[in-house]
């Protein structure tokens, strides 16, 4: 049972990580995008959730090859979780069709 128990929580803090470093990115690029000075947004924006992700590791993992891979597994499945969460409406993809394009 604590083994089971201690699987799941490593896998949380992997989730956990995975949000922050890939919640991260999606705020970047949101502020990003208007910034008059972006490339700062980026540069110290991966700096950061990279140092995050690095110490989040070292601190979960404990130097044991299976509760590495139990936070990858987190880390990875938090991707698909932001993923899902900030895709784009349909309707804010797809434009108007009344409008004319912007190339004709």
């Amino acid at each position: 049972m604590s083994d089971a128990f201690n699987w799941a929580a490593t896998i949380l803090a992997g989730a956990v990580l995975g949000v922050v470093f890939f919640g991260g990115l999606w705020w970047t690029v949101q502020r990003g995008a208007t910034s008059p000075t972006p490339a700062r947004w980026f540069f110290g924006s991966i700096i950061l959730r990279t140092a995050i992700v690095l110490a989040g590791f070292h601190l979960v993992g404990g130097g044991q090859m299976v509760r590495l891979g139990l936070c990858l597994l987190g880390f990875v499945l938090a991707r698909a979780i932001v993923l899902r969460v900030t895709r784009p409406t349909p309707a804010a993809v797809t434009p108007p069709s009344s409008r004319v394009p912007p190339c004709a």
